[in-house]
């Protein structure tokens, strides 16, 4: 959500942002649906002056015995009675198009975002380990999969398309890798383990941005409620329309949940196997910090991210998104991406941003700073997966896959697999 003071304070500073995410000009349009909202709260400001002041002239015109005074101002006072909720009401919805029109604006990109359309755009700020090298053809997790439990067809049967059944071991090693990331990320990166709800009202979807935009990407149920598509929406919502003292900044949050997708804009994309599914596990990061520590915060989350990735051995390079290629509620975004030998490609297996306050505005939640009895600034949000629990399975089957279809389980796993070491096929 944005500040319309700041828009009228600078549109075209506002509108160059928004060109850098490929969108026209619009604080010109946002300025004019601001002054009728202005000019229809000072309306109804002076009508309600004008009623009190009449009524009080009424008992004076009384006392002094000028029943016509009298007279007149009383229809004046009916008149303003029957117009006043008019007034407020031309308000309300003055207000409330405004505040549609701001809702569906995405963030504005940080200044050192960079400059760009899509993710060929993207800039790599660095790599860590080496790619693994095979002595054999190595396969993609689809083909490995099926032999070592990883069920797409009965999946199908009962759930349709995008969704798999992981049975025996590799339910077991899904399983370890989820514990693992969490155990990570409460006990060394100091993040606050949550069990959240996994089913959201219109406010807190629309909080975090996944509302009203993206409504065709969530899954709804029949009394009007949300599955998460992530644990973000829950996370973050946690200090909605609340007050935070700064002494109890920066709260970091930390939940491993099913996430529900319906991939409504992937349609062809990544339909083999378990990359883009309709459900799947992910350990999500959240801080609420100050703005002065905004930027750190979301160095510290992306390590946090990083630390997994460094523990399972697995190759990873760290890319800066640009401009057109972030999401809707991000300043920027930092996007790891894992090294898939089957595919020969790296891909996104961890986003972290940061939001600044366009979240935080969206859900009032606020901090009062050190020192000040009153005044209170918007805090800012961050999250980013540390990491996605599916991605983390595929990249570990692709990257420790044996010559004979077996996978073998990286050591910082096996305290977590009861001595499974490793994945037969059968």
């Amino acid at each position: 959500m944005h500040d319309i003071r700041a828009i009228r304070d600078d549109p075209a500073a506002f509108d160059a942002a928004l060109a850098r995410r490929g969108l026209d000009a619009q604080a010109d349009a946002l300025i004019a649906l601001d002054e009728r909202r202005r000019a229809a709260i000072a309306e109804a400001q002076t009508a309600q002056e004008r009623r009190n002041a009449a009524s009080k002239a009424i008992g004076q015109a009384k006392a002094a015995k000028d029943e016509a005074r009298a007279q007149a101002l009383m229809a004046e006072v009916a008149d303003l009675k029957t117009r006043l909720p008019q007034l407020s009401a031309a308000e309300a919805d003055t207000t409330a198009v405004l505040d549609e029109a701001l809702a569906a604006i995405p963030n504005l990109p940080a200044d050192d975002v960079p400059e760009g359309e899509d993710e060929t755009d993207n800039v790599e700020l660095k790599r860590w380990g080496d790619v693994p090298a095979f002595d054999f053809e190595p396969r993609e997790h689809a083909d490995l999969g099926p032999a070592l439990g990883m069920d797409f067809e009965s999946a199908a049967a009962i759930a349709g398309a995008r969704f798999v059944a992981l049975r025996g071991p590799i339910a077991r090693l899904n399983r370890a890798l989820g514990q693992f990331m969490l155990d990570v990320q409460t006990e060394e990166h100091g993040f606050t383990e949550v069990a959240p709800p996994l089913l959201v009202r219109d406010e807190a979807a629309f909080g975090t941005g996944q509302l009203p935009k993206f409504a065709e990407d969530l899954f709804r149920t029949t009394d009007g409620r949300w599955l998460i598509p992530t644990a973000e929406v829950s996370l973050t919502n946690l200090v909605r329309d609340k007050i935070l003292r700064e002494d109890a900044l920066p709260q970091r949050f930390t939940a491993l949940t099913p996430c529900f997708r319906s991939e409504a804009g992937a349609a062809g994309r990544d339909t083999r196997g378990m990359i883009r599914q309709h459900q799947f596990d992910k350990v999500e990061l959240v801080s609420i910090t100050t703005p002065e520590e905004s930027d750190a915060e979301q160095e510290r989350m992306t390590r946090a991210a990083e630390t997994i990735l460094e523990r399972l051995g697995l190759a990873y390079r760290r890319m800066l998104l640009c401009a057109g290629d972030m999401g809707f509620g991000a300043r920027r975004t930092f996007d790891l991406e894992v090294w898939l030998p089957g595919q020969r490609l790296y891909r996104e297996i961890s986003s972290c941003s940061t939001c600044g306050d366009f979240q935080a505005r969206r859900m009032n939640a606020r901090y009062r700073p050190d020192g000040e009895e009153k005044g209170t600034r918007f805090v800012h949000t961050l999250n980013g997966s540390g990491l996605a629990v599916g991605r983390a399975l595929v990249a570990v089957i692709e990257n420790y896959q044996q010559a004979d279809g077996s996978v073998r389980v990286p050591d910082a796993l096996l305290p977590y697999t009861n001595g499974l070491e490793l994945l037969q096929p059968g």
